[in-house]
């Protein structure tokens, strides 16, 4: 019988119970902390987010954050939240005095919501104002008031101290803080206020030359021309061209790294082309212009509208409230500026022109290629079995475009196991026939002389840039062997080589499947490691069957469904910590054979020093 709906079943919930009953609206997801998205960075993100809106207005040059057992402090310098309304700040949404555009200008957090979610969703929250030599502290549990303690004497130089617990009820018992996440996040601070000192566990993060170090420390190859770094009122900007194929962009706005980029990012890459094509007096084609970029911008404005809470993306289109347009704006200082430089810095000029005349000369070169590749793929794409598709695409109107996947497989047998469990409304297939080539060395042209090549870029519609990309996330799905992991190889160095930018935009990943199966008649284990297998070989006895997964086709499709589902496992592709991916590529995917190989002998390890380890 179906139930009722009467005046009994509308609730209402408190903004603390909504926070936790729905996390995703506030922090984007939850996650253990082995994603850099992951729900517990953005607690102290949000948490160091108020800290620095404080810097920017001129108060407080240091803050510190400790992390230790799963707990992080923040400590800033700045004014410190007034000691009435500690309690309201922390606890009630839409308290605070960012709404006040004289108070806070140009900050981040507008919206009263950030460090309520992080009282809600923490185990233990703790928060301490400091001002005038008095203090307060308030503690909560869960969201809940816990203690309201009474303002006291203290010595302490103004400003506030937030402690927190993420709640293990949300993020599981296993989650973390890792700290090349959190350092990531620190550098990124750094980088984009200049003067700031932040410190984690007692290691300094600061900058001298803003995004000029940001570029020179994200880098993976070599650049045709010294870093262009131009500052004025409320922007700055830092570009170079480099050897690799799509563009690369690291935006910001009031300090908030805009991953998903937004209409000034959109601005600064039309302002870009108009300004070389003013300069060099040639309409050169935008993709040309652009090709091999590396750029940083970086703005502030009132009142910047997201289009998320988490502010990955910008929406807003005006620099301040009856002011010029984000377009108008970021458009009149890059045309002035790089003009300006490029004038005074004739080497660098010529070294942007050869580039453009290089991509202009390689797309004419590409272009009758292209169009038989086409024609070809158009007649494979009938009889082509290799693409099963989801119904939902990035950027369709369903908010769960966002989750479109598409597996790239080897070989029919992996294929047919993941095609009958998946969930056809998000997620596709790919099916490669075998190893895929080596692209290590060759040209752009590989991908259209080579079929296969060919159609999955045609899948994943990236053959202008990712503006056009049919996934939210690329998941390289292989056997847990030499041969897969081979595969695997192969497609990151052809992703790598010539569609960088889907590494650096966070969308490829890799598929991580259970190498064990450990069973009894009552309960069934999926062991993703050699320890999980021990831990359930104790559990269930002796006895358990053990099954050892050597690939994808021996995992039946009801199995499969458990590990693309809500628990599957991705392992995030990332460069953050690569110093040149030109160095990588040449020396796994090179013909440095000797090299390659004295590497493998001085570090192989047996199944016995494994297991002695």
């Amino acid at each position: 019988m179906a139930s009722e709906y009467t005046e009994s079943s509308i609730k209402t919930l408190s903004s603390t119970d909504h926070i936790r009953l729905r996390p995703g609206m506030y922090i984007g997801r939850l996650g253990s902390g082995t994603h850099a998205e992951d729900g517990i960075y953005v607690l102290l993100k949000e948490t160091v987010d108020n800290s620095i809106d404080e810097f920017t207005m001129g108060h407080g040059k240091k803050i510190e954050i400790e992390l230790a057992d799963g707990s992080a402090k923040v400590r800033d310098f700045g004014r410190g939240i007034p000691l009435g309304k500690l309690l309201e700040c922390v606890s009630i949404i839409n308290t605070g005095a960012k709404y006040d555009s004289q108070t806070f200008k140009k900050a981040v957090g507008l919206n009263g919501v950030g460090q309520k979610a992080v009282n809600a969703l923490s185990l233990d929250y703790r928060a301490q104002a400091f001002r005038d030599g008095e203090t307060k502290v308030v503690e909560f549990a869960q969201g809940k008031i816990k203690k309201d303690h009474k303002v006291v004497k203290t010595t302490e130089k103004n400003g506030t101290l937030i402690e927190f617990t993420p709640d293990e009820a949300l993020f599981g018992k296993d989650y973390k803080f890792r700290r090349e996440f959190v350092e990531d996040m620190l550098w990124t601070y750094a980088y984009l206020n200049r003067g700031l000192v932040l410190t984690l566990n007692g290691t300094p993060f600061k900058s001298e030359n803003g995004l000029k170090d940001l570029l020179e420390k994200n880098l993976t190859g070599e650049v045709l021309y010294p870093i262009i770094h131009l500052q004025g009122d409320d922007i700055e900007i830092a570009l170079t061209h480099g050897s690799h194929y799509g563009e690369e962009y690291y935006s910001f706005v009031n300090g908030q790294h805009t991953t998903m980029g937004g209409t000034h990012q959109a601005a600064f890459r039309e302002a870009v082309v108009d300004t070389l094509r003013n300069f060099f007096k040639k309409e050169f084609d935008a993709a040309d212009i652009r090709q091999s970029i590396v750029a940083a911008v970086s703005v502030r404005v009132t009142e910047p509208v997201f289009e998320s809470q988490t502010k990955t993306k910008l929406g807003s289109a005006d620099a301040a409230p009856g002011g010029p347009s984000i377009k108008d704006f970021i458009g009149k200082f890059v045309q002035q500026s790089l003009d300006g430089y490029l004038h005074k810095n004739p080497e660098s000029a010529q070294a942007i022109l050869a580039k453009i005349q290089e991509s202009e000369n390689e797309r004419k070169e590409l272009a009758g290629i292209r169009n038989l590749a086409r024609e070809r793929g158009k007649k494979a794409s009938l009889h082509n079995r290799k693409l099963r598709d989801c119904r939902l695409h990035l950027g369709d109107k369903d908010p769960r475009s966002e989750f479109s996947t598409l597996f790239i497989v080897e070989g029919d047998s992996a294929s047919g196991s993941l095609t009958a469990c998946r969930d056809v409304q998000t997620q596709s297939v790919f099916a490669l026939k075998g190893k895929p080539l080596n692209t290590y060395g060759l040209s752009k042209k590989v991908i259209y002389e080579n079929e296969e090549f060919h159609l999955l870029q045609s899948a994943l519609n990236i053959e202008d840039g990712l503006d056009g990309l049919r996934y939210g996330k690329v998941v390289i799905a292989t056997d847990a062997d030499v041969d897969g992991m081979h595969i695997r190889l192969l497609l990151i160095s052809f992703f790598l080589q010539f569609f960088p930018e889907l590494i650096t935009a966070g969308r490829l990943y890799v598929l991580e499947t259970p190498l064990f199966r450990v069973r009894n008649k009552k309960v069934t284990h999926y062991c993703y490691s050699e320890s999980e297998k021990d831990k359930a070989m104790d559990k269930l006895g002796t006895t358990a069957e053990v099954t050892r997964f050597k690939g994808l086709g021996e995992i039946s499709a009801n199995e499969f469904k458990d590990f693309i589902g809500e628990n599957i496992r991705l392992v995030p592709i990332s460069l953050a910590h690569l110093h040149s991916s030109d160095e990588l590529l040449s020396f796994f995917m090179g013909k440095n054979t000797p090299e390659r190989q004295d590497f493998i002998i001085d570090n192989l390890k047996v199944e016995k020093d494994l297991v002695e380890t």
